[in-house]
């Protein structure tokens, strides 16, 4: 019991010293540290490349300052014309890496000159130059991210069957034929808008881009979140104009499809021949009136 005794009174003494304080803390961090490094997943911090996200954010900056600054501004905080009246390019916070990723890989950034409207054109920066820039962009404010290949590949979802993906497809023209026939027309052929802008076709042009329209509505084209059109709402959009690409690589059988420009190219024939070939045949009629009752006259 002495011994005890003795030992209590010797941790005791330790224990109130000056430094045991400090001791302590030190070895619970150092404790904490070695089970975050064992348990934490190995990749949270660093990309497929090796880089970290604040790495890829400097390297997007860099890119930023040399390839955007000029019309968006060195923070992102876009640049107003000489008069004051329009921009030169709008600010940049709160858009996302999703509509980085849509303008810069189908080439619409950076333009070559400010215009009606940013064409498509070939992409001048890498796959890994566009991470940077979208991670830079994405720094400045919250906005939609970069869409996973579920979200808008349904050969990407697991466990569907012929007949839910028939549904998805129809479902999907549905929703086509009600929010995007007014400026798309019926068959994604594009068509003109005011103001010396145009809606661009659809065909050919990739899942993800098309998806990452839709949730950042580029340019004179209206926003979707996801609370007007789902995920699935707009993977289903996809799913049908995928659809009718595929019927187009086989023969047609449905007659004359006047280049599939829908209400403009038919409303041109009906005027050009179905009006046309009734005026026509009315101004026929109405002569060979006239000479037989001259006729029964003589």
């Amino acid at each position: 019991m002495r011994l005890l005794n003795r030992s209590a009174g010797r941790i005791s003494r330790h224990r109130r010293g000056p430094f045991a304080g400090l001791l302590v803390i030190a070895l619970g961090l150092l404790v904490m540290g070695g089970f975050f490094a064992a348990f934490a997943p190995a990749n949270a911090e660093e990309g497929s490349d090796g880089l970290s996200q604040q790495e890829k954010i400097d390297a997007g900056r860099k890119l930023f300052l040399l390839s955007c600054a000029t019309c968006h501004g060195q923070n992102g905080e876009g640049v107003l014309t000489q008069d004051g009246k329009g921009n030169l390019g709008p600010s940049l916070a709160g858009v996302g890496a999703a509509a980085v990723h849509f303008q810069v890989e189908t080439g619409r950034m950076p333009m070559v000159q400010p215009g009606k409207q940013a064409l498509r054109k070939p992409d001048v920066f890498s796959a890994e130059e566009v991470e940077y820039l979208a991670a830079y962009v994405a720094s400045m404010g919250p906005g939609p991210a970069e869409p996973a290949q579920e979200e808008y590949d349904l050969d990407a979802v697991a466990g569907l069957s012929d007949d839910d993906r028939r549904a998805a497809i129809v479902r999907g023209g549905q929703l086509f034929l009600t929010n995007c026939t007014a400026c798309h027309n019926f068959d994604g052929s594009g068509g003109a808008m005011p103001w010396g802008k145009f809606a661009p076709k659809l065909k050919g042009v990739d899942e993800k881009h098309i998806y990452e329209a839709m949730l950042t509505g580029p340019q004179q084209m209206p926003v979707f979140p996801n609370a007007a059109l789902t995920p699935e709402d707009k993977r289903d959009i996809i799913a049908y104009l995928e659809s009718i690409e595929d019927r187009e690589q086989t023969p047609s059988y449905g007659g004359f499809g006047m280049g599939g420009l829908g209400p403009v190219s038919e409303g041109l024939f009906a005027w050009l021949v179905g009006i046309g070939g009734l005026v026509g045949f009315a101004y026929w009629i109405a002569a060979h009136t006239a000479r037989s009752e001259k006729k029964e006259e003589a």
